[in-house]
């Protein structure tokens, strides 16, 4: 949503350095004894460094939007936009809004977003190396009922309740505070979804069917700074993965995709070769820095012959002792 919106506004901006390059001396602002151009205007924000990232989003997303937008179809994005409604539930057109979207607005930017993400897809390239990586550390989908609050005290209280005999989901579905809990907090995940905690899966995997976990705790970051969340978790269906990977090689390529699009070093190189490929050029050269991280190529280490180089240290080594022998 917000890489959209930044999107959004520097067309407005973009087209303004445009105005700006064509209006020459058209005056923006006069005063007794003087004036500011837009020229003079326009010199001055163009190297502010939060000016220059917004134009460098900019530059990506219509890069991304160009190739492979017509690769993203309407129920994608229908689909994701659904998605986001009911996760944010009553309060989505309020975020919406404080957020300058419309619900039209809201799909262009998902629409956009998802040809960024069929940008980068497009050059992955896993082995069967990727794979068995991934396997290491692979745990198949499995079903909880999940309690989760911010306050420890009523996390034990929970869990005193539920180990008492007490009906999880309703327990859950009264004083939950994780979203799960609407559905008696039931939920479902494998190793790569981010609906759980990566803190909590490995002692999650380890319950048995039917079996309640005592308070886990686990750290993320929120808008004031980190948040502990105290969980309560009961296995509904666990699932062993046993020694055989073949059945799950979808989920192994998704996971093993998803790595190399969260790597920032895969990312910029995806980015670099799809501007060469469109040829993108800033006509300010004072901007040029902009796209430069994408596409300077980085330095590759000079080759050393180490057969001559032996030879220089044997020669070194050769004189040395003929000054020895001199000295006798």
């Amino acid at each position: 949503m917000k890489s959209k919106k930044i999107a959004l506004a520097l067309v407005g901006m973009c087209a303004a350095f445009t105005l700006a390059a064509c209006s020459g001396g058209k005056e923006l602002v006069t005063m007794k004894g003087d004036k500011i151009t837009l020229e003079e205007f326009f010199d001055e924000i163009k190297t502010d460094q939060q000016v220059q990232g917004k134009l460098q989003n900019a530059i990506v997303f219509k890069l991304a939007e160009n190739a492979y937008g017509d690769k993203v179809n309407k129920k994608e994005v229908q689909d994701m936009f659904d998605e986001q409604k009911k996760n944010l539930g009553d309060s989505f057109l309020q975020q919406l809004q404080a957020s300058g979207f419309t619900e039209a607005t809201y799909k262009e930017a998902i629409a956009q977003n998802l040809a960024f993400k069929k940008m980068q897809e497009s050059h992955v390239k896993l082995t069967d190396k990727d794979l068995k990586e991934t396997w290491k550390t692979f745990h198949p989908e499995v079903e909880v009922q999940l309690f989760g609050t911010s306050d420890e005290e009523k996390a034990k209280e929970a869990l005193k309740d539920i180990k008492g005999g007490k009906d999880f989901g309703k327990i859950a579905r009264e004083k939950s505070e994780d979203i799960s809990s609407k559905d008696k907090g039931v939920v479902k995940f494998d190793s790569s979804s981010m609906a759980v905690p990566n803190e909590i899966k490995e002692d999650i995997y380890k319950l048995k069917d039917g079996e309640v976990s005592e308070v886990l705790s686990a750290q993320q970051m929120g808008q004031q700074g980190p948040i502990t969340t105290y969980y309560v978790v009961k296995m509904v269906k666990n699932k062993e993965k046993g020694n055989d990977m073949k059945p799950f090689k979808k989920e192994l390529k998704q996971i093993a995709t998803d790595a190399k699009l969260a790597d920032a070093t895969f990312v910029q190189k995806v980015i670099g070769e799809e501007m060469k490929k469109a040829n993108v050029k800033m006509k300010d050269k004072s901007l040029d820095g902009i796209i430069a991280s994408f596409i300077t190529e980085p330095e590759k280490p000079v080759k050393t012959d180490k057969k001559a180089d032996d030879k220089k240290s044997d020669k070194k080594d050769d004189k040395k002792e003929e000054k020895k022998d001199d000295k006798k």
